[in-house]
């Protein structure tokens, strides 16, 4: 398999450089590769197509956010073969994020700890960067923009923050992820709490609303939460999605739990903590979700997918597509297909 090869080859030499360091220099070279048609020795998964929200994904297998923040590597990133892209999260105003360094790897555990704190530079170069990308232009494939809040906007207005970039997004995007589950961003959490996330979302739907008449398109809009909550947390979280008729949830973000990593370096680094260790946590949180939601609304699992049988077990706890990020990094491109081809299966 030439994706499994390459990357062999190449993930010891980025594996000894400083993860941010080598994400930097990754994402320009696949965008490079990409151009010069390189990416077609990747070969593409097997058409299997799923709708959801209302929108046909050709593939169940998507990229999470978080990946590409800025939307600036959407053309290499899409080369991949993923059904869909999600890119983000961005915030209304430029920010450079929490000081360095702010990414760990711990290799013996399929995990990475980040505290990046929704570093990128800002809606308005974000839709820049949408609307020069081809996957854009030519209508490609399905674009999920994920939104969030600046760090130094109060958590009692953080509802700004949110309809300003709906409002920036809305025209670009097949759907508009709002980010509230990230760890990283002081007292984000706080809005899956019943009170704020029930203002949050009448708010974010009546904008909705006006949006698509304004744009005659209707654009879903999907939350994506945190795998930290407890059972009566995820009753109150699905009765909301429910009540304000959402479109979409995707479960989960990163963990702030560090209790499949102890003994390991970088354990007590602060931060979200993603990969295998978040699996099984991820999974718990799509099960009892979608015995809250049933069919009424779908989910997107996130969280640990390592294999084509870590994509069947998100499926069979509940989801409707699935998606990819740390497993990326570890596995290489070639899990995309045998991700996709295990769903098809």
């Amino acid at each position: 398999m030439p994706a499994k090869l390459l990357y062999a080859l190449a993930r010891p030499a980025l594996f000894s450089l400083d993860p941010e360091a080598a994400h930097n220099l990754t994402l320009p070279a696949l965008r490079r590769a990409a151009a010069l048609g390189l990416t077609s020795l990747l070969g593409q998964p097997a058409a299997d197509p799923r709708t959801v929200m209302g929108i046909r994904f050709p593939n169940p297998v998507g990229l999470a956010a978080g990946l590409d923040k800025d939307g600036a590597y959407i053309d290499g990133l899409a080369a991949l073969g993923f059904g869909s892209i999600e890119i983000g999260t961005v915030t209304p105003r430029p920010q450079a994020g929490n000081p360095k360094p702010r990414m760990f790897r711990l290799p013996a555990a399929n995990a990475i700890i980040n505290r990046m704190g929704f570093n990128n530079g800002g809606v308005d170069a974000f839709v820049a960067n949408v609307q020069a990308s081809r996957f854009y232009q030519e209508r490609q494939g399905v674009l999920g923009l994920n939104i969030g809040k600046n760090a130094d906007t109060p958590i009692e207005r953080a509802a700004e923050d949110y309809l300003h970039c709906l409002e920036k997004v809305y025209p670009y995007a097949s759907y508009v992820t709002v980010n509230i589950s990230s760890p990283n961003t002081k007292n984000l959490r706080q809005l899956q709490g019943a009170s704020e996330l029930d203002a949050l979302l009448s708010q974010l739907k009546q904008a909705q609303q006006r949006l698509a008449d304004q744009h005659r398109r209707y654009v879903p809009i999907a939350l994506k939460i945190a795998p930290d909550i407890d059972a009566e947390q995820i009753k109150t979280i699905a009765d909301a999605l429910l009540r304000h008729k959402i479109d979409g949830v995707i479960a989960t973000n990163t963990t702030i739990t560090r209790d499949a990593v102890k003994g390991l370096p970088h354990e007590n680094e602060a931060g979200g903590l993603s990969g295998a260790p978040v699996f099984a946590l991820s999974n718990s949180v799509v099960r009892q979700l979608h015995g809250e939601l049933g069919d009424a609304l779908p989910i997107i699992g996130v969280g640990g997918i390592f294999s084509g049988a870590d994509a069947q077990a998100k499926i069979a706890a509940g989801a409707a597509l699935v998606q990819l990020y740390s497993g990326l990094i570890y596995r290489g491109p070639a899990l995309v297909r045998e991700c996709a081809a295990a769903l098809k299966a």
